[in-house]
């Protein structure tokens, strides 16, 4: 398991737009990739599950990756939030 914590840094948070990109990223792993924001887990190929959380702009978060890809699906993970997912 693997994990690193993040701000949202683009205006409109994790609206979806960046959602779609990110879950339709994260689905080519096999790792689970979990967002933990405001004491839950939101399941981070679920675009259902990310929508609902309301993610905004300078919310702090940390995503968890498991599984035998973990490190890859971070790595992506991670640079799609610090650029604020092109925004």
């Amino acid at each position: 398991m693997v994990s690193k914590q993040l701000t949202i840094i683009n205006a409109q948070g994790f609206h979806m737009r960046p959602a779609q990109m990110f879950t339709a990223a994260m689905a080519k792993y096999a790792s689970d990739v979990i967002i933990k924001f405001n004491g839950a887990d939101v399941n981070g190929k679920s675009l259902l599950n990310i929508i609902p959380a309301c993610i905004k702009c300078g919310s702090n978060i940390e995503i968890v990756c498991n599984g035998v890809d973990e490190e890859a699906a971070l790595a992506e993970a991670v640079q799609m939030v610090e650029s604020g997912f092109g925004e």
